[in-house]
């Protein structure tokens, strides 16, 4: 028969090392989760700058069959007049048109179309002479919030700079 052990009245306690242990294991993982989920909203709003910017090129398609030619400013404002249908082409004048966007799709602050990033999305056509691209340029300058805006000759980006890496461009060129 084997002895019986009378209950003991001590309670067995974690360590300082093993509660240190599962501290950094907490602390790891938190960081990893952190991590992942900053990855994927920068990864939501790229994909959500590059849907607006379809939706913004579709736009100014329909605008270009409407009015035959595409808005010709380089002014955020004047874009969204232009695509709410109260801008022609080629002047400030004030027309009553088609509706080219859907403005509960978008940000909008103070008639400027914002990107993920709250940034007005950028715009220009027609802004310099000679102007030998056939489209316009439109794009966001990307989470990093910094761009080299020159354009080249004919009226092409510069996508070359660093400030551009981030950059997403409506339409390639």
């Amino acid at each position: 028969m084997t002895p019986c052990r009378a209950p003991s009245r001590h309670r067995q306690a974690f360590t300082l090392l093993e509660l240190l242990a599962v501290i950094a294991l907490i602390a790891i993982l938190a960081g990893i989760v952190i991590g992942v989920g900053r990855r994927a909203s920068g990864a939501g709003k790229t994909a959500r700058a590059k849907a607006e910017l379809a939706a913004l090129g579709a736009a100014l398609e329909a605008y270009k069959f409407t009015f035959g030619d595409y808005p010709r400013t380089d002014d955020e404002v004047q874009l969204h007049r232009a695509l709410l249908g109260r801008r022609g082409p080629a002047s400030d004048a004030a027309i009553t048109g088609r509706v080219f966007i859907e403005t509960a799709r978008f940000t909008i602050a103070g008639d400027v179309l914002l990107d993920p990033w709250e940034r007005p999305y950028v715009y220009t056509y027609k802004s310099t002479a000679p102007w030998n691209n056939s489209s316009y340029v439109l794009y966001s300058i990307g989470s990093d919030g910094s761009d080299s805006p020159a354009l080249l000759a004919g009226g092409f980006p510069d996508v070359a700079p660093a400030a551009n890496a981030d950059n997403i461009y409506a339409n390639r060129f």
